[in-house]
């Protein structure tokens, strides 16, 4: 007998997103995963966006439309009502890509000693259409202090049991709020990574990656502050990255970032 699939939770924290929410929600309902536990937590929107959750409510685990203190506090809303096994969440922006919760639990049953396992990410236009693929590779606490976020919400998913043990998202930080969390979620985790695209970071005009370049910049300092890597150990973690690269086939994709690196475009390995 096959054992039963395990069971995930996904957070949407939602305000004022009314024209991409509607396909965010399906990208998560639409995935046919029967053990699924979907939370949606509103800010209290007033653009429409309290009517489109309401036509999927009946599909939703629980959903809330009210005044909170933002996106973190949305999130950490959902994480103190998540049930599930799994748990992520994805930004009403974004979107899931199908088989991405399948995909999933495939990879918990064949790496039974991690705790987060992370998928690959695209970027895409206001329109759905593919901007560009960002690849990563096995997650690891000194990675990511190394290079940054080299993982994406938008294709990540951690066991609860780790997250009980590092408490919930730190509200003290507006825009680097993930960086944060996921430091401290790789701090404590076993990671996987699986060679799939699993979900898109939605770029448009109104994106808070968009608005807010140099508040990211300084959060990210201050989160970093006194665990600074030297130059050298960021470049024995760029070779780490590069090499688990090309060991998996992604010969393309290196050199499409080096041509980037080259031309000034941003990213060395993106």
């Amino acid at each position: 007998m096959s054992k039963p699939l395990p069971k995930i939770s996904v957070i949407t924290p939602s305000f004022n997103q009314a024209e991409y929410l509607e396909r965010t929600l399906r990208s998560v309902l639409d995935q046919s995963y029967p053990n699924l536990e979907y939370l949606v937590i509103d800010g209290g929107s007033t653009d429409g966006s309290v009517e489109i959750i309401r036509r999927y409510a009946d599909r939703l685990a629980f959903w809330v439309s009210e005044p909170d203190r933002g996106q973190t506090d949305a999130i950490n809303k959902g994480l103190r009502r998540a049930t599930g096994e799994w748990v992520a969440w994805q930004n009403s922006d974004d979107i899931y890509y199908p088989g991405a919760f399948h995909d999933l639990a495939a990879a918990a049953v064949k790496h039974p000693q991690a705790s987060l396992i992370i998928g690959d990410m695209m970027l895409i236009d206001e329109n759905d259409r593919p901007l560009r693929d960002i690849r990563y590779v096995k997650p690891s606490y000194k990675a990511l202090l190394a290079e940054g976020m080299l993982l994406a919400n938008q294709a990540t998913f951690w066991r609860r049991n780790v997250q009980e043990q590092i408490g919930l998202l730190d509200e003290g930080f507006h825009c680097s709020f993930d960086y944060d969390w996921f430091l401290r979620l790789a701090r404590h985790a076993e990671g996987v990574h699986v060679d799939r695209i699993w979900g898109a970071l939605r770029l448009h005009g109104e994106s808070k990656t968009s608005l807010q370049a140099q508040l990211f910049k300084d959060e990210n300092q201050r989160i970093l502050a006194g665990r600074e890597m030297t130059t050298w150990q960021k470049k024995l973690y760029k070779l780490r990255r590069f090499s688990l690269m090309l060991s998996h086939g992604q010969v393309r994709y290196v050199l499409r970032g080096l041509l980037r690196r080259a031309r000034g475009q941003g990213g060395e390995l993106y």
